[in-house]
């Protein structure tokens, strides 16, 4: 048989990989990971509860957008809000898609020093299809059990003239290669010569290309990557979302693994990509956790000064940043627009704001002045 998939070479799975060319990149990961763990410990508890829940749930609707499902997320914030222990705000009533969504994140990161086992895989599989029974146009799928015999493959293009870009390991042999998995899995995780990081990018790799399940393999291998992270960091509390950033390049992630399963045992430029994509996820989080730590310095230095309402309105749009932060700054016209004041009031909250030293104003003048947030040393 002519070798095409990786998992034909004759020692798959015995991966190996450059360590010198990832050294650079994994030392920066470390360190981002360091300062997110070190920053997170300065957030309050509700704070860091609202943040946690946030991260949790742009995991699991990216994670589900990566295969192109678009998933109903006020019902899976409820889910997950009411096993946090946070308070509903909007009622939204909740799902068994939702349910079993919330679960799966939460038993994976939440449970993480417990051993993965081919049961508990097969329980994630459950909770990821809750409602498979009723949809009858997926009564072929094998929910909570491997895959059936029939060939697994990757493909797109026409019926007539398909382009394969993977094919999974033949049925046969699949229990046994999934256990040499979780039997890694475990072990691994005492290895103290493997990086956990890597042990992470390992383990996503080999578990996408192994593709146990009829569907779901990919959401799946992210949630078993959260637990392999959360494993890492020994501890459940997530502030950051991988899955956002691998689907800010999902192209790119399709590209590197079909590239890389097939090819051979060398998985360099597949850990390199996931480490870069890691690396992305964690600086995003370090910048939402130190605005989050801003805002809160910010409202502590002005607790006393007497402000209204449309000028608090105007100063938390200014301090939650983002798209619609207005990160050049604010103009007269803009704070008109948004407190909904006239023109000669707008410049008198300005004013006002500038006296207490709630903002600052930029390099200008006329009418292109614009004002930012003056942040408490």
């Amino acid at each position: 048989m002519a070798t095409r998939w990786i998992w034909q070479q004759p020692d798959w799975p015995d991966f190996n990989w450059q360590a010198e060319r990832l050294a650079s990149l994994l030392r920066e990961c470390v360190q981002a990971q360091g300062q997110l763990m070190g920053m997170a410990g300065s957030v309050s508890h509700a704070l860091g509860a609202q943040t946690e829940l946030d991260a949790l749930l742009q995991n699991i609707v990216t994670s589900s957008a990566i295969e192109g499902e678009q998933l109903n997320v006020g019902s899976v914030r409820s889910s997950l809000a009411r096993r946090l222990g946070l308070e509903l705000v909007d009622g939204t009533s909740v799902s068994p898609r939702s349910e079993g969504l919330a679960q799966l994140m939460l038993d994976a990161t939440r449970r993480f020093a417990e051993p993965l086992t081919c049961a508990r895989l097969l329980e994630w599989h459950r909770w990821l299809f809750p409602d498979q029974e009723n949809d009858l146009n997926a009564r072929a799928m094998h929910v909570g059990a491997l895959r059936g015999d029939e060939s697994m493959q990757v493909v797109s293009g026409r019926i007539d003239r398909p382009t394969v870009h993977f094919e999974a390991p033949p049925r046969k042999g699949l229990e046994r290669q999934l256990e040499q998995f979780l039997d890694w899995f475990e072990a691994s995780r005492n290895q103290t010569a493997l990086d956990p990081l890597l042990r992470a990018g390992i383990a996503h790799f080999w578990f996408v290309t192994l593709h146990p399940f009829d569907d779901g393999n990919g959401r799946l291998t992210r949630t078993l990557t959260d637990l392999a992270l959360a494993q890492g960091e020994a501890q459940a509390i997530r502030f950051y979302a991988m899955s956002a950033s691998i689907l800010d390049d999902r192209s790119g992630y399709y590209r590197i693994l079909e590239a890389s399963q097939k090819a051979t045992l060398d998985i360099t430029e597949w850990l390199d990509w996931f480490l870069q994509t890691l690396l992305r996820s964690l600086c995003q989080a370090i910048a939402r956790i130190d605005s989050v730590l801003g805002k809160t310095r910010f409202w502590q230095a002005h607790r006393e000064s007497e402000l209204s309402v449309e000028q608090v309105k105007v100063l938390n749009r200014l301090l939650d940043g983002g798209d619609r932060g207005f990160e050049q700054g604010i103009s007269a016209g803009q704070y008109q627009a948004v407190a909904k004041v006239s023109k000669a009031t707008a410049t008198r909250h300005l004013a006002e704001l500038l006296d207490k030293g709630c903002l600052q104003r930029l390099p200008g003048g006329g009418r292109s002045t614009r004002y930012q947030v003056n942040y408490p040393d």
